[in-house]
């Protein structure tokens, strides 16, 4: 309850720090009183519509022949957007788990790939989306797919580093410990560092669900799938000048989308490690 008063409080700090600059600017014709330096972002309605309008475009139709609510019809098009983001991010998660347990015993292998891995993260988005649907579509898979695989792009590498830091984490008297027992390295492997790791696999996969997210709404302006928050942004964006506080509306539900997918971890993280002791 708590979170929620404090992200509730938030919101409403925010919004009035927009309606007070709005304000600020229309009054002063978005110039600094005794210069000629120009506010950085106009507050016109066109450029800063009113937090109301944004709201309230949420209950008006989306299309002048369609009695459906924008709402609506953005709570539909983020449903494909998360289900993208969900395979995307279970893809992604599986290939860094497993990238974490084989780092871990083969050390030769962890040198040679880590710096690559890192490199693959370096590459902007924008350029590889396009090859990753470029590959989709000439091995025949929908654009759905092509979606899919970005946000796994996204996903794997925190979960890959997180988790290999998490498997290392055990202190060496429990190591040993292991070892004098007759512990094999699977044994040690299942035993002592996979439940050392969880609370790093989940801090991985928080992020992992942002990024897959953010994927997933990329690979939508790439891919050319016809549905998705990522094509609905897209499209309100042509037809700004007609209604800008719909592009509006539809970041703020994606917004809203990637916080509730990333909270949904959270209270899965939370339920699997209730009974877990800290020291």
């Amino acid at each position: 309850m708590l979170n929620v008063v404090g992200a509730v409080l938030v919101v409403a700090v925010l919004a009035g720090l927009w309606e007070g600059y709005k304000a600020l600017g229309r009054a002063v014709g978005d110039v600094v009183p005794g210069t000629r330096i120009a506010f950085p972002v106009a507050t016109d309605d066109l450029s800063m519509p009113h937090v109301w309008s944004i709201l309230g475009a949420l209950v008006e139709p989306a299309r002048r022949s369609d009695p459906m609510s924008l709402g609506s019809y953005l709570l539909g098009e983020t449903s494909v957007t998360l289900r993208e983001a969900f395979y995307g991010l279970v893809a992604g998660s599986s290939l860094g788990l497993l990238l974490a347990v084989l780092f871990l015993h083969v050390v030769p292998l962890s040198k040679g790939l880590m710096p690559w891995l890192v490199a693959s993260q370096t590459v902007p988005l924008v350029a590889i989306a396009p090859m990753i649907v470029i590959w989709g579509g000439k091995a025949g898979a929908p654009p759905w797919m092509a979606v899919t695989g970005i946000a796994a792009y996204l996903a794997f590498f925190p979960v890959t580093i997180n988790t290999l830091r998490g498997l290392k984490s055990p202190p060496k008297v429990q190591l040993e410990f292991m070892r004098s027992v007759g512990a094999g390295r699977w044994q040690v492997l299942g035993w002592l560092r996979i439940p050392a790791a969880l609370p790093f696999v989940f801090a991985g996969l928080r992020l992992a669900a942002t990024a897959s997210v953010v994927g997933a709404i990329v690979g939508e302006l790439s891919a050319g799938t016809g549905r998705g928050i990522g094509r609905a942004i897209l499209t309100f964006a042509y037809y700004y000048s007609n209604g800008p506080e719909k592009l509006y509306a539809a970041v703020l539900v994606a917004a809203a989308a990637g916080i509730v997918f990333v909270q949904s971890l959270a209270l899965i993280e939370r339920l699997a490690l209730r009974h877990r002791h800290t020291p």
